[in-house]
């Protein structure tokens, strides 16, 4: 009697998952097809940045080795293209070549170009904060207080590897600028910043014993 029950059950079983098979076969067969062409879509993707990579990294170094006094301007052109192609490689590398030969004089293109890989571009967490603590580096000898803190709060606000340089970045601001208590309040957070830099935190202390001591 248990047998004969069993099977009456079993095969109720059966018979319900054919039953729902066949009435819900064409949604089955729907999301097996959105299923399988999702997967080509994430492979057809991934193909296409590695391609899109290879193509940008053989530009840069091409670029680069082809660079002389005569192809400044040309140069000039393909970085900055790079850069607008937001690349989280390469788009940071043609800033600093840029900066670095002074192909581009003119500081608010320069600006511009920051904001492109600080805003735009998707780097990681750290690679962004080196960007804007370069950023302000940059502008620093130029722009005035309320510009430069602007440009560190990120930094200043939030624990990073960077938090440490921005500090003394305006601590050596303020001290060029001879408003020593601000420049010694900024050497001070360094000192008693968990996070801080070592080398930097010598640096701080000595700055305070030396030139800011009471």
């Amino acid at each position: 009697m248990d047998e004969d029950i069993s099977t009456i059950n079993s095969d109720v079983r059966n018979e319900k998952i054919k039953n729902f098979f066949l009435y819900n076969r064409k949604k089955i067969i729907i999301l097996l097809v959105a299923i399988v062409f999702g997967f080509i879509i994430f492979f057809v993707y991934g193909e296409l940045k590695k391609n899109t990579k290879l193509k940008i990294s053989n530009l840069y170094n091409t670029t680069l080795i082809k660079y002389s006094e005569d192809t400044k301007k040309e140069t000039t052109d393909i970085l900055v293209n790079i850069i607008n192609k937001k690349d989280k490689t390469y788009s940071p590398l043609s800033l600093y070549f840029i900066i670095d030969n002074r192909l581009i004089l003119d500081v608010t293109k320069i600006n511009n170009l920051f904001d492109i890989l600080i805003e735009d571009t998707p780097l990681d967490d750290e690679i962004k904060n080196l960007i804007i603590y370069k950023k302000a580096l940059y502008n620093a000898d130029d722009i005035n207080e309320s510009d430069l803190l602007k440009i560190l709060k990120p930094l200043i606000n939030n624990p990073s590897v960077w938090s440490s340089h921005a500090l003394y970045l305006l601590a050596e601001y303020f001290y060029s600028k001879n408003e020593k208590e601000k420049s010694k309040e900024f050497f001070k957070k360094i000192v008693n910043l968990d996070s801080a830099n070592p080398d930097l935190v010598i640096k701080a202390q000595k700055r305070i014993n030396r030139d800011l001591s009471d």
